[in-house]
């Protein structure tokens, strides 16, 4: 244990901020899985504490292995893994799991263990877009060489994850727009871009009313805007989760009730994934859902120091997309909760029960972690240099003197 302690290395900050988001999670899921338990475990509640407390620890498993690897042999690795991602979303899209008239799931046939294509497709995803935007900085300005082999990527993946997960499309073509300004893409490509996914998605809702078969998910879609547009017009059942958010929220006070005491628990669909934010607010009040909040803005703010520090461009553009994307995911997550934003089924990241999802979390912080490993050996060995140039350039002041004399 303390040979592992020894070699943890990378951003200490980050280190602490996944411990307590941990804490929080275990603390959450325990309390929020009681009716569940009952349902499926007989009443044995300490079944999904105890799963996900192996998921947990397994996930941090793989953040240690991950941080160890030198970051740069992921620029290869993105390659690797977007060639595999791409047949493995077409394949979720005709023949996954079935879940909410949606193929978000794929099953590993020997460990019969299901994961989501798309949390996959988005961490190799992010990782090219780093590769090759810290290759063609000298062409980011022209169509052909500069933003085709961009764009082209990143199209086939949110095309292929839009179907059946509208969300996750969404928030993984925003990071690949944020990624792109930050490398240099040029304005008024971007700004095409985005006008062409406002036609998108405009095109996208106006078959789903017009065609609700060609969408199985597009009717869903169009009902969660427009209740969330016209709250007063909607239904009791149409605005039910986010009710019964509001009433733990509300209910939660500043204080909170204290952990284990939710009651919204009881009614709140998947409390433990979608509107964990909200169990937390119940039992820990305002003080604790501005304490996790605050936790994820000083991870971003980490994540935008290591990439200030990088001497490579692949380095600062993969730590700021993955950063980014973790951020804006949780950000997502909390605003549907408060009711901010439309019922979107995002997760939050680190903090909601999950399996997969967590490791390739995990996974993602991984690699920040890793690329803090690296800029901290990059800057000792600099600082060693300069040390070094320094004595012997006192040595040689020293020196010339008696040369002289001699």
């Amino acid at each position: 244990m303390a040979g592992v302690l020894k070699n943890i290395k990378g951003d200490r900050v980050i280190w602490v901020v996944v411990i307590i988001l941990s804490i929080f999670s275990l603390l959450a899921v325990y309390s929020s899985t009681g009716t569940l338990a009952y349902k499926k475990q007989h009443g044995n509640t300490e079944y999904y504490l105890m799963k996900h407390l192996l998921i947990l620890g397994f996930g941090f498993g793989l953040m240690y292995m991950t941080h160890l690897i030198k970051y740069t042999y992921f620029s290869r690795i993105s390659q690797i893994g977007l060639i595999l991602t791409l047949p493995l979303l077409l394949l979720t899209l005709v023949s996954g799991t079935n879940l909410n008239e949606a193929n978000r799931w794929l099953t590993v046939p020997i460990v019969n263990l299901t994961f989501q294509s798309s949390d996959m497709a988005k961490l190799f995803l992010i990782m090219y877009l780093a590769r090759v935007l810290s290759k063609k900085q000298e062409l980011v300005e022209n169509l052909r060489k500069g933003f085709l082999p961009v764009i082209f990527p990143v199209i086939a993946v949110t095309i292929l994850i839009l179907p059946a997960n509208f969300s996750t499309a969404a928030i993984l073509f925003v990071t690949c727009l944020v990624l792109m300004f930050i490398g240099r893409i040029s304005l008024k490509f971007i700004f095409s871009l985005i006008g062409l996914g406002f036609v998108s998605v405009v095109m996208i809702f106006v078959i789903a009313i017009v065609f609700p078969h060609l969408f199985p998910r597009g009717e869903t879609w169009v009902k969660r805007v427009e209740h969330f547009i016209n709250k007063e017009k909607a239904s009791a059942d149409a605005t039910y989760q986010v009710d019964q958010a509001k009433i733990a929220i509300g209910s939660g006070g500043v204080f909170g009730k204290s952990p284990g005491k939710s009651t919204q628990r009881n009614f709140l669909p998947h409390p433990y994934s979608d509107f964990i934010f909200a169990i937390i607010i119940e039992e820990y009040g305002l003080i604790g859902g501005t304490f996790v909040m605050l936790l994820y803005l000083i991870l971003f703010f980490r994540v935008i120091r290591i990439a200030g520090k990088c001497q490579g461009n692949f380095g600062a553009l993969l730590s700021l997309g993955i950063g980014f994307s973790l951020v804006f995911q949780a950000m997502i997550n909390m605003a549907v909760a408060v009711n901010l934003f439309p019922v979107t089924g995002q997760t939050l990241p680190l903090v909601s029960m999950g399996g997969t999802s967590i490791w390739f979390t995990s996974i993602a912080i991984g690699i920040i972690l890793s690329i803090s490993r690296m800029t901290e050996i990059d800057t000792q060995n600099g600082t060693e240099v300069e040390i070094l140039t320094d004595h012997h350039m006192n040595v040689l002041k020293e020196q010339e003197p008696v040369t002289a004399t001699a």
